[in-house]
């Protein structure tokens, strides 16, 4: 077996972190088997070194090697690429064509950004890698693959599974073993290697010398926080290779190629639900205020019915059913609250009537009212409740038909005015 040294060295892998090391023996020792295996990291940290480890170092070294960008492949052609299709399929499928699984027969597939697949695609992997079974798209035949699948993917599974983004069963099956590469800002020793060795490699492509860092310009390499990782400082020093005329590269010039927000000061960091998640609470929200909208127009649907049509009993039938409608079927004090507010409405809008018949339009409140006509609303129901006792000879059927509320409810006001 390979040393890690020898194994950096021919995949050319600059570092001496621990946990890079550890990332790399725990390639090494899986190597030799056909375990599934999962690389995760933050984008740009190299995780599509260790696939290409593990393959070259496996009895599959002499197999196919196919690494495929599942982010880089639209959702509507990914199975054809992955299972490969048959003529006629689909609109332009003119011939039968071949997918990865079955080209890299005996042989290595790596799918990067496999946290991107469409949960249609993560079906079929997840067949693939319980029997090595698929069928091609349009297909009725079942075909047989022998790969081995090594996988990567730069966000947190466990999220994309609550969220119902990537199936918990899949994600198990592929993280059989996983191996974490780490981010650079944890790799502060090998910052300065990796700088000079991209700064060595552009002076050679585009041959002019190599650029060198003075003192105060590789402590803010150092200290810079590298969102980007190994790809963002490689992009940094072809940059400077190429742009600056003078080759010794102080702390200000270095500066002036560092976006201020990779400052490796505390970040603030983000325990907030996601914009989705807002996006799906607004939506409840906005619903909710529309909900309350259309019922503050059917109250006052309700109430202007009262005001014109006064108490007659299919009208009062007719606002009940409107009420059960508003607040439901249950009979809680919410439901028999609006009843008794309604038809005290329409009580009040029977002394209204008494009190102002000189008016021109019975259906607009009244700006003046002369004071002597003027009663509050608890002597009005009392006067017209009386009223209609004494007109029928108290009896509290037809007094209620007549008010236009229900017997119970002038039951209730007759022991509240203690008549």
């Amino acid at each position: 077996m390979e040393s890690i040294q020898a194994i950096k060295q021919r995949f050319g892998i600059i570092g001496n972190e621990p946990k890079l090391n550890r990332s790399i023996e725990k390639a090494i020792q899986v190597a030799p088997t056909d375990i599934s295996v999962l690389v995760t990291g933050e984008s740009g940290v190299g995780k599509e070194s260790i696939p290409k480890i593990i393959h070259q170092l496996s009895h599959r070294k002499h197999g196919k090697y196919i690494a495929v960008n599942c982010g880089a492949i639209p959702e509507g052609t990914i199975d054809s690429e992955l299972f490969g299709h048959e003529k006629g399929a689909f609109t332009g499928a003119t011939s039968t064509r071949s997918g990865y699984f079955e080209v890299a027969d005996e042989g290595t597939i790596f799918l990067d950004e496999v946290g991107e697949l469409p949960l249609t695609t993560q079906v079929r992997l997840l067949r693939v890698l319980e029997n090595g079974e698929f069928i091609k798209v349009g297909s009725s035949k079942v075909q047989k693959t022998n790969v081995r699948i090594v996988a990567a993917t730069n966000v947190n599974m466990f999220d994309a599974i609550k969220k119902e983004k990537f199936r918990e069963d899949l994600y198990y099956r592929l993280s059989t073993v996983e191996i974490n590469l780490p981010p650079l800002r944890e790799r502060k020793d090998d910052i300065h290697l990796l700088f000079r060795k991209f700064a060595s490699d552009f002076a050679l492509k585009y041959k002019m010398p190599t650029v060198k860092l003075t003192d105060d310009a590789i402590s803010l390499l150092v200290k810079y926080r590298w969102n980007g990782n190994i790809r963002q400082l490689r992009n940094v020093a072809e940059q400077v290779s190429v742009l600056e005329q003078n080759r010794t590269i102080n702390g200000l010039t270095l500066q002036n190629y560092l976006p201020s927000s990779g400052s490796n000061l505390p970040a603030i960091v983000n325990d907030s639900k996601s914009e989705s998640d807002f996006s799906s609470e607004r939506e409840i929200l906005y619903k909710v205020l529309f909900d309350m909208k259309s019922d503050l127009n059917d109250l006052k649907k309700l109430t202007m019915e009262l005001m014109k049509k006064g108490s007659d009993a299919d009208v009062q039938k007719d606002n009940e059913h409107l009420i059960q409608k508003i607040y439901g079927d249950d009979k809680d004090e919410k439901f028999e609250a609006a009843v008794e507010d309604l038809e005290i409405l329409s009580l009040a809008e029977h002394a209204d009537e008494n009190a102002t018949t000189e008016s021109e339009d019975k259906y607009h409140f009244a700006e003046e009212i002369e004071e002597e006509e003027t009663l509050s609303l608890h002597d009005k129901e009392l006067e017209l409740i009386k009223k209609s006792l004494e007109r029928h000879g108290g009896k509290r059927k037809l007094a209620a038909a007549e008010l236009g509320i229900s017997e119970r409810t002038l039951y209730r006001k007759i022991k509240q005015f203690d008549l």
